[in-house]
Formats: structure tokens, C-alpha cells, sequence
């Protein structure tokens, strides 16, 4: 069988190719990644018996088809010069399914050609399904379209498959006569129809759970695909190791501590989990405690090696908690980073790595180590990940390209931190989703300093299994950390620069949280130059959304030499939007802050005397202006904020100014706002969301259906979009060929220059073919971030509309 290619041959730098990759490497390859899966993910409860059995033959036969003339001539394995073939090789595998399978029952084999059939395109839905490509064929037409292929070929590729099933304890039929060409034909013919014919339709209601293991079950062939495509290894180490606990109690006695009532409940807790305890209380130590103990139990059960989840709202939290894990676990390598900028991250990480050799070739040498790792971790990798629920949730989308991450979160553990801080549409969404890991074997904690009743409710109807509320003692004393202060004077008014240049002359760090990109910049032109005249260049910061990635790294970067919790009190101004929320671990003498909701304001406040070291400090709330939307219609905080909960928050703030924060109270105040006529509102909305996200997605109803459109609507819903300066244009085509052939690692390079955007932002700008970027042109200083976009007269980008 050295005759048969399953790719073209992929030549390097100074190595030409002179072989592609063999077939049966590749399907040996296929199945020995399958037996890993199945090694990490273990029994899927709710999946019939059979299930893996089905899985390693379908990965076994998944491209048996590319013995055709065709397909070889396609990859160059012909005399005759490359030629594209045109036809679908997975269609003609149905053959081999249908033929060497003959003594399973026909359910069975029904399982494993859906698999098979489904691993590169949907069977309907789209001008390119296998449905509309060949639902209307005669077998005639089958044989035109997928012969020749060699007669000798055919068999010897017969018996290696039988061999090596037998080989791996799987049960494939033996033909004692010569298998032909035609044979194998007019078997996947029959085999097409009858897959068709199962899965054309929509599934009623109560046979939906078959939906759930078609996707699974191509989620775990497709995962094996492209494992070995990639020449990846799944990761067996959990950096979370079995004697944490241990390690965690010994490391705090060390400086005096012991587990706080609060972890050791976490820890002995089995099953769901909702914490809710105050910032600096150590939840993180505690969700992992948590985490550990139901890692134990699900191996015991499912006899797998569960994967952990560690999931938070924003990319900047998810950068800082990956290099905290990779600390608090003791590994550098470990800990996969799962969001869309995860390269970025890991370029940052291997610069800061290089130390010998010309600049651009520590850049090119960063970015290869940085496309690589990512490439890791996108192949599921690590078998503990820090990342958005975002990810987790294109495995919605099903179909080849995503039903893999249903499958590597089945039987998995969930940490989401601060869910509170998803609108109602992306925590329905969110919530859909716990109940589908919930079904697959998953453990879910939710953990926040701030969760009102009402989401507790929410996460509690959404799991079948009970949740464990797991909080300080009763009798615990919660930090005095804030002294709370309103003032009816806007953020920006002279009174309130004036209190704050104040602050800096006393020698404070101060905190100022705008709502919107305008009012933060404007308030640093005013502050920032006098802050640097009295305690030096480095003692003034602006951080908003809108910068270049690399001058927002190092921005990031300054901040926290500044003002990181540990560091010395030094001081100083940090002016900032929501970015500043959850973001960097930092550490601040007082705040001043434009009112919005109250989990963002109680975020905010907690960037401030954060590890309680100082006596209470001022925590200052400004009324904010109430303003509508372009287009107008309802009014929003400062253009940014809903108009009800701001004034909810607001009318509670000065019911209590003057006074020290009692953190035990704010879920009594957040209760207050979610029992008004809004929190019902919004409690429904995402109620509705839950559900038509469940309905539409999570049913699986029709599990084979091409479902790329909606890629796109997700895109929209959590990315945005990101664009270039025109200014930029030349710098950014020359990073993308610094790394020379390696494309991949020179788009990395090129990202520095991106700008983020809010997706309806896509028509102020110009796609660039050629460098598939897109380009705007605007006003950008490396200090203020992206002032403003030139576009045409009803398509203008300000700062103040950036939400």
C-alpha cells in the first residue's frame, strides 16, 4: 500500500516533497488519534453503547474513497499531471463502510456512514451539500462520476483495513473473492441513499436525542481528522494535579494563613457549584479546589481524563488569568489560552522569550512559536484552557467544523467567572449551553463577587442537577475597603477635574472610569499632562478599546509596573473605559467613576484598595447625562448604559453616601435592582434567549445541515470586527512577509497594527483584498487611541459613539 496518497506533497524550505502522505499512514494515523479521544473524553453517558466502536470505524474508513484515479491524479500521484477531480472521496468511502461492514447490524453501519459521509461537507442546506451534489444520481451516474480506480488497488486497501481493524479489536467482514471497482460503487450508492433518506428531514421532537449522537459522533471523527492532518498529540498531563489542596494549604500556612470556610466548602463540594464571595477573598484558589475535586470524580466515573474550562467575559482578564494559573499551578506550557487573540497573547509571551539574534529575526521566530502553540490548543490540546464561553459555544454550529468541541467538552468541568457581565442575549445563550455540557457529563461552577438572586435563580432552573451556594460564613466580616461619595456634578465638570487634580497633588493614585471613549479622553487632556508634571512620564495612563494591539499591550504593560497589586504605592492617574472593569490585577488609592449599572460600578470600585491594605478609600459616583443613541429613541447612561438600572443603581448609591460599603450587602442592593419591573423585564429577555437559543441550535433537529451562514451572526455577536490605519497599509504588508513563506506567522505579526472596532463600525471601512485586512481612514495617537474616522456623510465614526 505505498501507492496511494491521502495528501499532495507538502515540500519546506529547502526540503522539497517528493511523496505526499500516504493513505494508510493517514488512516492508521486517523485511528490511533481517535483512540486518544476516546482515551480523554471516556463514556458519554447518554450515548448509545456502541458509540466509540462507531466512532474508530469511521475514522478508520473516513477516506478510504481517495483510492480512486481521480482523487490521486489530484494530488499529483499520476503520471498524467494534476487534474481536479471534482467529485466527493467521503461519498465513495460509503462503499467501504457498506462492504467491510456487512456483518454489523444496519443501524449500526448507518451511525458509522453518517460520520464518514458528514467529516468535509453537510448533506443538505447549501448549493455545495452532498444532498444537492448527488441526491438525484442513478447508480450509472455514481459509477461516471467516482471510477476509474485500480482493480488491485481496491483490494489491497480492502484487506490493510480489515488487518488493521482486526488488529485494533474492531469487527470488519473479510471477502474471500476479489472486491470490484464497480462493487464498491454500487455499494456506496445504496448506502448514500439510505443515509439521505435518514437525515433529509427534520427529526420530530422525541427522537431528538439521536440529533445530539450524530453530532457527537462526527464531532469525535472530524477531532481525529484533523489531529492527525496537524501530526498533533493530545496532551495526558492535568495541570491541576490530584494534590493541589496539599500544595494550596502548605503555601498559605508558609505566610500564616489556612483555607478560607468558603474553599474548604468548595473543595469537599460534588457536583454544581455557585460561590459568591467578595474580591480578594481567594475564589479563584477556590473554584480550582472545586475544579479538582470533580476532575476526580468524573475520571472515576467516565474513566477519562476531564478537561477544565476556565471561562471570563473578557480577553484581557482571560491574558492575566492565564499567566496567574500558569504561576499558581507551577507549569509554562500547560494552561491553553482559547480565545480569538489567543496568538497575540502568545506572541507577547515568546518575545518576552527571545534573547539572542537580529531583531526581525526574534520577531519571525516569536510569531512560528506563537501560530504553532495556538494552532495546539485550536487542535484541543491542553487539557486545562483559559478562554471565552464564545469558544465553547461555536460547538452550536455543529457540521465538521465545529462539532469537535462539543465532543472535547463532553464529560468536562466549567468554571465561568463574572457571568453577570453578559447582556441578556449572550447569557441566555451561555445558559443554553450549560444545560447541553450538563447533558454531556459536564460540572458547572459559576463564581462572581457580585450575583444577585436572580441570576442564581436563573443558572439554578437552567441545570437539571442541583447547584451547591457555596459564601463566606454568616458571621464572616467582609473588608471595609470603599467609603462611598455621590456627587450630582457630571464626571467631566470642572468640580470633579478639580477634586481629582486635588487628589493627585495629596500624592494618590487615582482611578477615573468614563462610560464612553470621548468623556475618557477628554478627561485626560485635562489631568494627564498636570500628573506628569508632578510625579513624572511614567505616573499618567489612558486605556480604552480603541488602540493599535501593540500600543495597547504596552500600555497594559505600564499600568501594571505602575500600579499592580504587590507593587509599592506609588502615585499617579489611570483614566480608562469598561476595559478597566476585570481586566488588569491593579491596585489604586481612590476612584472616581460615572455611574452605571451596579455589577459594573461594584467591578470598578474593586481596582481600588483591593486587597484591603488601607483604610476605607473614596469611592466617588457621578451622576452621568442621560442621552439617546444615534437615531435617537430611548436614553442611555452617558450614551453607553441602559437608562433603567443606571437610576436604580444611582437612587441606591446616594441612599447610602457617606457610608463604608458593606460588600456583604451589595447582593441585597443588586436584589433590589433585579425585584423592580426592569430586573422581571430582563429576566424574561433572557429567558426568551435561552430558549431560542436552545431551540434553534442545541436540538440538533437536523444534525447533517449546513450551518455556516450563521458563523457570520456569531462573529457579529461577540468579535466585532478590526481594521488597519490607511497610514498603516505599508508597514502592515511588509510584517506579513517578515516570516517569509510562513503566512500565518506574518498575518501575526501584521495584528499589531489592528485597531478593534464595534462590528456595525464595518462600513466605515475598505476591505483590502490583497492583504484581506480591513482599512480606515483616521485620526490615531499612540497615547489617545483611534479619535475618529473619516467615511462617507452618514457614515462618521467620534469617539463618543464607540459603545
Amino acid at each position: 500500500m505505498h501507492d496511494l496518497w491521502a495528501k499532495s506533497p507538502t515540500p519546506r524550505p529547502g526540503h522539497p516533497a517528493q511523496r505526499g502522505e500516504l493513505l494508510t499512514h493517514h488512516l492508521q494515523a486517523t485511528l490511533n488519534s481517535l483512540r486518544q479521544i476516546q482515551d480523554r473524553v471516556g463514556r458519554i453517558l447518554p450515548m448509545p453503547g456502541g458509540f466509540w466502536v462507531w466512532a474508530a470505524l469511521a475514522a478508520l474508513l473516513h477516506d478510504a474513497g481517495k483510492v480512486a484515479d481521480g482523487f490521486q491524479r489530484m494530488v499529483g500521484n499520476s503520471v498524467e499531471p494534476p487534474k481536479n477531480w471534482g467529485q466527493r472521496h467521503e461519498v465513495l468511502s460509503l462503499g467501504f463502510v457498506s462492504l467491510l461492514l456487512d456483518n454489523l447490524p444496519a443501524e449500526d453501519r448507518l451511525w458509522i456512514a453518517g460520520a464518514v459521509a458528514g467529516h468535509h461537507r453537510p448533506f443538505t442546506g447549501g448549493k455545495g451539500s452532498l444532498l444537492t451534489l448527488y441526491g438525484g444520481d442513478s447508480p450509472a451516474e455514481f459509477t461516471t462520476n467516482f471510477l476509474p480506480a485500480d482493480t488491485d488497488a481496491v483490494n489491497r486497501l480492502c484487506v490493510w483495513l480489515h488487518h488493521t481493524a482486526t488488529a485494533s479489536g474492531l469487527p470488519t467482514q473479510s471477502h474471500d473473492h476479489p472486491i470490484t471497482p464497480d462493487a464498491v460503487v454500487s455499494h456506496a450508492h445504496t448506502l448514500f441513499d439510505q443515509l439521505m433518506d435518514r437525515w433529509e428531514w427534520t427529526l420530530i421532537s422525541d427522537d431528538r436525542h439521536r440529533g445530539l449522537t450524530a453530532v457527537l459522533l462526527l464531532g469525535a471523527v472530524t477531532m481525529a481528522d484533523h489531529l492527525s492532518s496537524g501530526h498533533r498529540q493530545l496532551q495526558q498531563y492535568q495541570p491541576l494535579t490530584a494534590d493541589y489542596r496539599t500544595r494550596l494549604t502548605r503555601r498559605l500556612a508558609n505566610a500564616g494563613h489556612t483555607l478560607r470556610p468558603q474553599q474548604t466548602r468548595a473543595a469537599d463540594t460534588r457536583g454544581h457549584m455557585l460561590l459568591r464571595s467578595w474580591t480578594a477573598s481567594g475564589k479563584t484558589e477556590a473554584s480550582l479546589l472545586w475544579a479538582r475535586t470533580q476532575v476526580t470524580d468524573l475520571a472515576t466515573l467516565t474513566a477519562g481524563n476531564p478537561r477544565v474550562f476556565y471561562l471570563l467575559p473578557y480577553l484581557a482578564s482571560i491574558n492575566a488569568m492565564t499567566s496567574r494559573l500558569g504561576d499558581e499551578l507551577d507549569t509554562s506550557d500547560g494552561i491553553g489560552v482559547a480565545h480569538s487573540k489567543a496568538a497575540s497573547y502568545h506572541l507577547a509571551r515568546a518575545l518576552e522569550d527571545g534573547c539572542a539574534g537580529d531583531a526581525a529575526g526574534i520577531r519571525a521566530d516569536a510569531a512560528r512559536k506563537a501560530h504553532s502553540r495556538t494552532q495546539a490548543t485550536r487542535n484541543f490540546r491542553e487539557l486545562l484552557r483559559v478562554g471565552t464561553p464564545y469558544q465553547l459555544l461555536r460547538g452550536a454550529l455543529a457540521g465538521p467544523a465545529h462539532s469537535g468541541v462539543l465532543v472535547d467538552s463532553a464529560n468536562s468541568v466549567f468554571i465561568l467567572d463574572e457571568l453577570h457581565a453578559f447582556d441578556a442575549r449572550r447569557l441566555g445563550m451561555i445558559l443554553a449551553m450549560m444545560r447541553l455540557w450538563e447533558r454531556t457529563g459536564g460540572r458547572i461552577a459559576v463564581l462572581s463577587a457580585t450575583m444577585p438572586t436572580a441570576l442564581v435563580e436563573l443558572v439554578e432552573a437552567t441545570l437539571q442537577q442541583p447547584a451547591s451556594l457555596v459564601e463566606p460564613p454568616a458571621d464572616a466580616t467582609a473588608p471595609a475597603r470603599h467609603h462611598l461619595h455621590t456627587r450630582t456634578a457630571h464626571l467631566t465638570a470642572d468640580e470633579s477635574i478639580a477634586e481629582i487634580s486635588a487628589a493627585l497633588e495629596a500624592r494618590e493614585s487615582v482611578l477615573v472610569v468614563a462610560n464612553n471613549v470621548k468623556d475618557a479622553v477628554y478627561l485626560y487632556e485635562k489631568l494627564g499632562p498636570a500628573c506628569i508634571d508632578l510625579h513624572g512620564d511614567d505616573s499618567a495612563f489612558l486605556l480604552h478599546s480603541r488602540f493599535k494591539r501593540e500600543d495597547r499591550n504596552k500600555i497594559e504593560a505600564a499600568i501594571l509596573r505602575r500600579f499592580a497589586v504587590g507593587n509599592p504605592r506609588r502615585p499617579g492617574l489611570l483614566i480608562g473605559t469598561q476595559v478597566l472593569e476585570v481586566s488588569l490585577n491593579i491596585d489604586l488609592d481612590r476612584c472616581h467613576t460615572s455611574a452605571a449599572d451596579l455589577e459594573a460600578l461594584l467591578q470598578r470600585f474593586g481596582r481600588t484598595n483591593r486587597v484591603g491594605a488601607l483604610p476605607p478609600v473614596p469611592t466617588i459616583v457621578h451622576e452621568p447625562t442621560y442621552t439617546p443613541r444615534r437615531g435617537g429613541g430611548e436614553l442611555w447612561a452617558d450614551g453607553v448604559y441602559e437608562e433603567a438600572p443606571t437610576r436604580l443603581a444611582w437612587d441606591i448609591l446616594t441612599r447610602h453616601n457617606g457610608q463604608i460599603i458593606d460588600e456583604k450587602a451589595t447582593t441585597t442592593w443588586l436584589d433590589q435592582v433585579y425585584s423592580s419591573p426592569w430586573g422581571s423585564h430582563w429576566r424574561a429577555t433572557v429567558d426568551s434567549h435561552r430558549k431560542l437559543f436552545e431551540d434553534g441550535f442545541l436540538t440538533f433537529a437536523q444534525p447533517f445541515d449546513d450551518r455556516s451562514k450563521l458563523a457570520e451572526r456569531f462573529d457579529e455577536l461577540f468579535d466585532g470586527t478590526e481594521a488597519i490605519l490607511s497610514t498603516d497599509r505599508d508597514d502592515y504588508e511588509r510584517a506579513l512577509k517578515e516570516t517569509g513563506t510562513d503566512s500565518a506567522a506574518g498575518r501575526l505579526l501584521a495584528d499589531r497594527y489592528l485597531i478593534p472596532m464595534p462590528h456595525w463600525a464595518g462600513s466605515l471601512t475598505q476591505y483590502e483584498k490583497a492583504l484581506n485586512v480591513r482599512v480606515i481612514d483616521g485620526d490615531y495617537d499612540p497615547v489617545l487611541g483611534l479619535q475618529g474616522v473619516r467615511g462617507p456623510a452618514q457614515q462618521i465614526y467620534r469617539a463618543g459613539w464607540v459603545l
